[in-house]
């Protein structure tokens, strides 16, 4: 039973932006220089496999990609807010994850994102079925 009210006292201090209503989600524009893909770098502990990558999508109004791949395709939607100070990245499916940038990588759930010129062929793929409301970087 403490297990349980520990867990939850963590969570309640834990600053975790909840999102009820993603259409009432503000998008904000991307930071100078944010704007671009951004790519995980060799195997990844939040991924499910060594092979697993994440790409990031992120757009100068704001609208971004979320797309995983291993054996599928898993591409989000989202977009980009600002609370206190602090960017995140929401999905479509009210996925809330915090976006911290140090020169040219990011640590976005509990992944290391570099810079690169392009997404993933898969990716793309996705982008050209499902274009992105803003245009692409």
């Amino acid at each position: 039973m403490k297990n349980f009210a520990m867990i939850g006292a963590l969570l309640a201090l834990s600053g975790c932006a909840q999102i009820d209503d993603y259409n009432n989600v503000v998008k904000a524009p991307a930071p100078a220089g944010l704007e671009g893909y951004w790519q995980s770098e060799g195997p990844q502990s939040a991924m499910v496999s060594p092979e697993a990558i994440a790409t990031l999508v992120i757009t100068k109004e704001g609208d971004t990609l979320d797309c995983r791949q291993w054996k599928r395709v898993i591409a989000l939607p989202g977009k980009l807010m600002i609370r206190s100070d602090d960017l995140y990245n929401v999905t479509h499916k009210k996925d809330v994850y915090a976006i911290d940038r140090d020169g040219d990588r990011l640590d976005y759930d509990r992944m290391t994102l570099k810079r690169v010129d392009r997404p993933t062929q898969e990716c793309a793929d996705y982008l050209q079925k499902n274009p992105l409301i803003s245009p692409l970087p």
